[in-house]
């Protein structure tokens, strides 16, 4: 059996939300575990898309398996319109057999987002991605306060999960509370995993 890794999947048009995808990472490997980066394709409102089987850069594109055999998940999208955008539902649309399987049972769960204003949906795009994983029965994590950064952050942060304001063209960077909370994310996850790993073995 493989190591146990925990599975960022993300859907990102700009690279803001890829660029959060990376700092989660470090947090994960931080707790020790692998952090297994994957995307999902776009999707068109005109037709159904050819979609290439690998992606020109970046992460690799997701598979049920990635999803069926991770130990945890960390899910990151841009805001739409306060919800999270089609590729990534599209994908997780798709994913009812795991659902009727019950095989994301009891392993964590937590989000991510960016928005290109400061007061543009991040919460509620964040709660939009919750539910599908609520409902695969996932426990849920979010960013407790004692995370300083969440009281001194003055762009993106909440307690549903990390965020970042990445501004109307997309290229602020993260700064350093939205970074730290991005980290402190993914070892929270991951320290839960290997704790739920740990009590089953």
């Amino acid at each position: 059996m493989s190591a146990p890794y925990i599975l960022v999947l993300y859907y990102s048009r700009h690279g803001a939300t890829s660029e959060m995808a990376r700092h989660i990472a470090r947090g994960i490997e931080l707790s020790g575990l692998e952090a297994r980066l994957r995307t999902v394709p776009a999707v068109s409102t005109d037709c159904e898309a050819v979609v290439p089987d690998i992606p020109a850069s970046g992460a690799p594109y997701a598979t049920l398996d990635d999803l069926r055999h991770c130990a945890g998940l960390v899910l990151g999208s841009p805001t739409r319109f306060g919800n999270m955008a089609a590729p990534l539902k599209y994908f997780l649309d798709g994913t009812s057999s795991l659902w009727l399987g019950g095989e994301l049972v009891g392993k964590p769960a937590a989000v991510f987002t960016s928005t290109a204003s400061l007061h543009g949906g991040q919460e509620t795009t964040l709660l939009s991605m919750l539910l599908p994983l609520m409902h695969h029965g996932m426990l849920v994590l979010g960013l407790p306060y004692s995370e300083s950064a969440l009281l001194d952050t003055r762009g993106g942060g909440t307690p549903y999960g990390a965020s970042h304001h990445a501004g109307a063209d997309g290229k602020r960077q993260l700064d350093e509370h939205e970074t730290a909370l991005c980290r402190a994310l993914g070892q929270r996850v991951g320290a839960t995993a290997k704790a739920l790993e740990a009590s089953r073995g």
